[in-house]
């Protein structure tokens, strides 16, 4: 147990070289927590692009300031690398790339398969491999495990390897307070001084560690935390289609039921689902599910309803220009909001894009204003780009579409020069007397 007890000293310590493998929405704020407590940290990333940025102590990602960023680099306490070769410098190594679905909606682990090719290049008696990507309970064992192996070290006595899945939520750093540093983090060790390594590690970056049994129990937690909040946005869209119908509004009825002090949790519709995790985790366990026999029905039945969410806001629009006796064909919608989420820059899996190519498949010509998204690339690969939000856009325009709430619109603004607007997120509650009639609530 020597190699447990100098890496464990070497936590302790603090002078464990970190490695942090890839630097997105995951891995550069871990990477930015590690270095600000006083690890020394290796960042790696296939893009060159972001290499150079960070290295000059600019941030890409939202919930790290730039300055604090800088600081670290200038100090020598963070350096990013496309080297990979680095990776036998590292202690510990920590995986923090995408697990995306392919095109036939199936677990992508191409990028993991990757990231464990690299770091078993490299591999050397007494480093701690852990993996935060989210993925089917298994990868740790079945995918990872076996790759690292095939260099002859033996996990849990010369090397040790965990899963502790990523808690990162985009934009709640800066208005919930929710970040790396007070985020409980769940930890499953392939052998318990696998998990004890991997603990001691993330009780110096966080306030609260959660040991679990396994690998396959912490990712699974990772899934359940997501698909429980997919299946109840799929109820409350469910609830807002059959409100539609009966003339009723949804949002009335939400925040009514909200009053109850216990047994009820407040989940509210939208125009769809976004993100890197909501929108893709039930996947990859409906997909494991299938190699026990079981058909998740349950979770595959939420995903239906979320992912029609978007042809209900067409519809919606579709409406708003019939008061006005106008087409869709040849109309301005203007899409208010690209990213997933009020706040942030992240359009990851947005809505955005399946409502806007809805619309623009049935001749409109729409237009997408976002005061935190300049360029983004849909889901086809297309770069578009944003336009500034004016009175002259809003008044010239047929219909003006809320899909992101964002703090940065003028909703009272919106609603009076609009000639119709469709509100998916009940971002104009506010807004009374006539201007009402001719706003469309999801």
């Amino acid at each position: 147990m020597e190699l447990f007890a100098a890496l464990l000293s070497r936590i302790d310590e603090r002078r464990a070289v970190v490695g942090v493998v890839g630097l997105g929405y995951v891995g550069l704020p871990l990477a930015v927590r590690a270095a600000a407590i006083g690890f020394p940290v290796i960042g790696f990333d296939v893009s060159s692009e972001k290499v150079v940025q960070l290295n000059r102590g600019v941030s890409y990602v939202g919930d790290v300031p730039g300055d604090r960023l800088s600081s670290l680099i200038a100090a020598g306490a963070l350096v990013a690398t496309t080297d990979t070769r680095r990776m036998a410098e590292c202690d510990l190594l920590v995986i923090c790339v995408p697990t995306p679905l392919n095109t036939t909606r199936d677990p992508d682990l191409s990028y993991i398969e990757a990231a464990a090719a690299d770091i078993a290049a490299q591999l050397r008696p007494g480093q701690l491999v852990i993996l935060e990507s989210t993925t089917y309970p298994g990868t740790t064992r079945e995918v990872l495990m076996p790759r690292l192996e095939a260099r002859g070290l033996r996990v849990g006595d010369q090397f040790f390897l965990a899963f502790s899945p990523e808690r990162i939520d985009p934009g709640q750093t800066n208005s919930k307070g929710w970040g790396v540093e007070n985020t409980p983090k769940v930890v499953g060790g392939v052998t318990p001084a696998c998990t004890e390594l991997a603990g001691a590690f993330y009780s110096r970056i966080t306030s609260r560690v959660v040991p679990v049994s396994s690998p396959d129990a912490a990712e699974l937690t990772k899934l359940f935390e997501n698909i429980f909040r997919a299946v109840n946005i799929a109820l409350v869209n469910e609830l807002a289609l059959l409100c539609d119908r009966m003339e009723l509004d949804v949002w009335e009825i939400i925040d009514a039921a909200a009053t109850k002090p216990y047994g009820f949790m407040k989940f509210t519709p939208g125009p769809g689902l976004g993100g890197h995790c909501i929108p893709i985790d039930p996947f990859y366990l409906t997909w494991k599910a299938r190699a026990y026999d079981l058909s998740t029905r349950f979770i595959e039945l939420a995903g239906e309803i979320n992912t029609q969410m978007p042809r209900h806001v067409h519809d919606l629009v579709i409406r708003a220009l019939n008061r006005q006796r106008k087409a869709l064909n040849g109309a301005t919608v203007l899409i208010l909001g690209v990213a997933y989420k009020p706040d942030v820059d992240d359009y990851r899996e947005s809505p955005a894009f399946k409502v806007l190519d809805l619309l623009t498949a049935e001749g409109a010509h729409v237009l997408a204003c976002d005061p935190h998204v300049d360029v983004f690339e849909t889901h086809d690969g297309r770069q578009l780009r944003t336009v500034p939000l004016s009175d002259d856009l809003l008044a010239g325009c047929d219909c003006a579409v809320i899909i992101t709430n964002h703090r940065a619109f003028d909703y009272q603004r919106i609603a009076e020069l609009a000639p119709a607007v469709v509100d998916t997120r009940n971002a104009t509650r506010e807004i009374q007397g006539a201007l009402r009639a001719k706003i469309d609530l999801l």
